[in-house]
């Protein structure tokens, strides 16, 4: 402790590069810091340090986090109880560039597996970026001391010890987790593809803002003929809407709330934390949503069963484009998600392709079946399910013809489901909407030419929420609509760099690679595709084999066999 205070004021108005000194690790009263990475500059990436506390002292009791469930929620827990001791407590030092920036990765309303803190027997760890303090690039020692001497012991009381958490708070979170992973086990047994308890708040309070809507809502409530009530590991029950697999329509006028449930719905495939109003809106969790996506790149996917006889003998069944049209994209959406081994399509009439989705008798009259290409969905959704066991949620909004091929039809009138399952049933002959066989086959091959290193090697740069740098190729993740951090971005691209760095050979299945490597991640841990595992990453949150899938899929250098 009294060593890191003499180095900084040794170093004290040096050039920047003097921190480099400070790295290591030292004895604080009750927890130990360990300073791992030292940025170079005040302006670059800041410096990656871990609280370490013997978890013995730290009053928690290891059953809190003694499966992998548990450690998850422990673990999100802890973050947020720091971050908020950081907003309430830290005042910025000030300085140059990133000088006096502290901050601990803590997600928004999803409770998902990270490195910003980790728990074990032996040790409870908080990893944090740190802007070390400069005035132009020379070492302000004295706002270093601040920052390590005056505030950092405060926050970590405040966070890391059972003295000052609320542990009531704290095991509600974890339990609440845990009834989320129990009713999931339960929806898998009973064939319900999605649930929507009553009570929950759908709405978000801005169009950019992931919080629940405060004022003028209207909390859901299910329609007596589709509830279902889970029992809770606690003794409690849940009540709420139960949609069974199948094809479920979701219907109704424009602002009655429909995209608003599918909303919902496409990040149901996570946890949330208390207060969020979705507590208890859970969907299978590998469901994709599936968009149109005009200008992305396809390499060699088999979009034949919905695609084929293209002109000039154009092969669907290894297509590819550097600048898809919407249906083709679609189409390549669907069959990627597919081979990834979804279960449930999510879908909203809005953001798709008007031909891709359906054609009309009128239609059919003057452009002829064998003059067009394209199989619509509607022809494929039930063959989709009754032959491949996949599922779709679909927003419908002026289109009845897929009344036809609907096992169940919910309306939103006034943001209240109700079930017109018999009454759309009615208004529509018996089904005469092809089922014929659908093929869904896949043999891509990942080349290892997809990751050829520059002239400064291999660049993988992660740029927010919305885009992934590989070796300055910009893979655009805009309508990757399921990933909600930037975090899971990083993670993204220590994948693909980890693939460029442990997959040689031509191979293997791009979807088996993936695999794999998601395997290994929950097996121990996400730190394992990181290079930079000496310097334990601290924002790095987990993410699906779908969203590291979707990622490459649009890499422009992919190259498939």
């Amino acid at each position: 402790m009294e060593k890191l205070r003499k180095t900084l004021n040794k170093i004290d108005r040096k050039g920047y590069k003097a921190y480099k000194g400070i790295k290591g690790q030292y004895r604080f009263n009750g927890y130990d810091l360990l300073i791992d990475y030292v940025q170079g500059d005040p302006f670059a990436t800041p410096s990656r340090i871990r609280i370490r506390v013997e978890t013995g002292k730290s009053g928690f009791d290891p059953a809190l986090f003694s499966s992998r469930p548990r450690n998850i929620a422990f673990c999100d827990y802890l973050t947020r109880a720091f971050s908020k001791s950081i907003a309430h407590h830290y005042h910025s030092v000030g300085g140059s560039g990133k000088s006096g920036l502290l901050a601990i990765d803590c997600g928004y309303q999803e409770v998902i597996e990270r490195t910003s803190v980790t728990a074990s027997k032996e040790f409870i760890e908080a990893r944090l970026e740190v802007g070390l303090p400069a005035a132009g690039r020379r070492v302000l020692a004295q706002n270093a001391v601040k920052i390590f001497f005056d505030y950092m012991p405060k926050l970590v009381g405040q966070s890391l010890f059972t003295e000052s958490v609320d542990m009531n708070a704290l095991k509600h979170h974890i339990q609440l987790f845990l009834n989320q992973e129990h009713i999931r086990e339960e929806m898998e047994k009973r064939d319900i593809a999605a649930f929507v308890a009553d009570g929950s708040v759908l709405p978000r309070e801005s169009g950019i803002s992931s919080r629940p809507l405060k004022s003028g809502v209207v909390e859901f409530q299910s329609p007596d003929s589709l509830r279902v009530t889970f029992d809770l590991p606690t003794g409690e029950s849940v009540s709420g809407m139960g949609i069974k697999k199948g094809i479920t329509l979701i219907i109704g006028g424009g602002f009655h709330g429909k995209s608003t449930v599918l909303n919902a719905l496409e990040l149901g495939i996570y946890n949330h934390k208390a207060g969020d109003g979705r507590e208890y809106v859970l969907t299978a969790e590998n469901a994709v949503k599936i968009r149109a996506e005009d200008g992305r790149r396809v390499e060699k996917v088999n979009i034949s069963p919905f695609i084929d006889n293209l002109p000039m003998k154009k092969d669907t069944t290894r297509f590819s484009s550097g600048n898809a049209s919407g249906s083709t994209s679609q189409a390549a959406n669907i069959v990627e998600a597919i081979d990834a081994g979804t279960n449930l399509l999510l879908i909203d009439e809005d953001t798709c392709a008007t031909n891709f989705m359906s054609r009309d008798e009128i239609m059919k009259q003057i452009v002829k079946d064998e003059k067009e290409p394209i199989t619509p969905f509607i022809e494929r959704a039930k063959g989709l399910y009754t032959q491949h066991g996949i599922s779709t949620i679909m927003i419908v909004g002026s289109s009845g013809h897929y009344f036809n091929v609907a096992d169940t039809v919910i309306m939103m009138d006034e943001y209240e489901p109700r079930d017109v399952t018999d009454e759309a049933k009615r208004l529509v002959e018996e089904s005469s909407v092809p089922n014929s066989e659908i093929a869904l086959h896949s043999g891509r091959i990942l080349m290892q030419e997809s990751f050829k290193e520059g002239r400064k090697g291999f660049k993988v740069k992660p740029r927010g929420r919305d885009k992934l740098s590989v070796n300055k190729s910009d893979i655009e993740l805009t309508y990757v609509e399921q990933i909600v951090e930037p975090s899971q971005v990083n993670t993204i691209g220590m994948i693909i760099d980890y693939i460029h760095r442990h997959y040689s050979s031509n191979k293997k299945n791009i979807v088996d690679t993936v695999d794999t490597i998601i395997n290994n991640i929950k097996e121990d841990g996400l730190e394992v595709v990181s290079k930079y595992r000496n310097q334990h990453p601290g924002n790095l949150a987990f993410v699906r084999k779908h969203e590291v899938l979707a990622a490459l899929n649009r890499y422009r250098n992919l190259m498939i066999a």
